[in-house]
C-alpha cells in the first residue's frame, strides 16, 4: 500500500498496490482447446492465403516436423523449426489472421474443453489471476487469453525485425522454458506463495510447470501425467474445492462429494 499526501491541500490519497489472490497457471493445446494450435494456425493461414497451393505448403512443413519428433529430435528443437517456416512473414498479417482462425475455429463445438474453462473461471472468481503457458505464440493464443480472461501469457516469442518474423525464436516455451517462464513470473509476485498455486497440463511435457505449484492438475487420462500426480500427492495432500477436471489428480478421500469420477476428460 501507498499513501501519498497531498502538500497543501490537506487530502491523502491512498493507493493499494493489486495483488491476486494467488496464480493458475494453465497449458493450453490438449489442456484448454482440444488441439494443436501452431498445427491447426498453421494450416489455416496457408489455405487461407494461397488455397490449395497452401495446403500443400501444410503438408510439407507438417511432415518435416513430425518426422523430426518421430527422429527423437527434441520437442524444443522442433518447435524452432516450426517457427523457422514463418520468416518473412508479416507480424501484423499473421496477428489478424489469428483472430480469423480462432473466430471460426471457437465456433466449434469442443473446440474448448469446458471442464477447464469451468474450473479456470472458478480460480477467477477467487480473486486468481490466469496465467497461459505455451508454446505456441501470439496470434494463436491472444485471443484465446481474452476469451478466458487470462491475465499472463507466457509464449514462445519468435525475433520480428521490421514488422515481419525473422524465423529465429531464441526461447522456445516447451518443457525447462516453461518451467523458467513461470518461476519469472513468481518472482515478480513476492506476495504470491507458489504452494498455493495452480497449474494445469496433459502431457510429461508440462512436468517442469507443474513442478513450481503446490497444487498440479491433470487433463486427460495419461498414465505417466497420473503417476506423476500419485507421486506428489504421496508427498503433499492435495486440498480442492469442488470437482476437479480428472478425479486422479487429486487423492480419492479429497474429491469433492457428488464427484462420481466421470469428470475425468479423455486426451484430445
Amino acid at each position: 500500500m501507498t499513501v501519498v499526501a497531498g502538500i497543501g491541500s490537506g487530502e491523502i490519497r491512498v493507493e493499494t498496490a493489486y495483488r491476486p489472490a494467488y496464480l493458475v497457471f494453465c497449458d493450453v493445446d490438449e489442456t484448454l482447446i482440444d488441439c494443436k494450435s501452431m498445427f491447426e494456425f498453421l494450416r489455416f493461414q496457408l489455405v487461407r492465403r494461397f488455397g490449395e497451393e497452401g495446403e500443400l505448403r501444410y503438408r510439407l512443413v507438417e511432415a518435416d516436423l513430425k518426422g523430426r519428433s518421430a527422429a527423437g529430435v527434441p520437442r524444443e528443437d522442433v518447435n524452432r523449426a516450426y517457427y523457422r517456416s514463418y520468416a518473412g512473414e508479416s507480424a501484423e498479417e499473421m496477428a489478424v489472421l489469428g483472430r480469423e482462425w480462432f473466430s471460426l475455429a471457437a465456433s466449434a463445438p469442443g473446440f474448448f474443453i469446458g471442464s477447464t474453462v469451468a474450473e479456470l473461471a472458478r480460480h477467477r472468481a477467487a480473486g486468481a489471476d490466469i496465467v497461459l503457458v505455451s508454446g505456441s505464440f501470439a496470434p494463436c493464443l491472444d485471443p484465446v487469453a481474452e476469451y478466458v480472461g487470462a491475465r499472463h501469457v507466457l509464449c514462445s516469442s519468435p525475433v520480428v525485425r521490421d514488422g515481419r518474423y525473422t524465423g529465429e525464436l531464441p526461447e522456445p516455451v516447451i518443457g525447462e522454458g516453461k518451467r523458467a517462464a513461470a518461476l519469472r513470473l513468481l518472482a515478480e509476485h513476492p506476495g504470491v506463495n507458489p504452494r498455493d498455486c495452480f497449474a494445469y497440463g496433459d502431457h510429461p511435457s508440462d512436468f517442469p510447470l507443474l513442478d513450481c505449484v503446490g497444487h498440479p492438475r491433470g487433463v486427460g487420462d495419461d498414465p505417466v501425467v497420473r503417476g506423476y500426480l500419485a507421486r506428489r500427492a504421496d508427498r503433499a495432500a492435495v486440498a480442492v474445492s469442488g470437482c476437479a477436471l480428472a478425479c486422479w489428480s487429486m487423492g480419492r478421500d479429497e474429491q469433492s462429494e457428488g464427484c462420481t469420477g466421470e469428470c475425468a476428460l479423455p486426451l484430445g
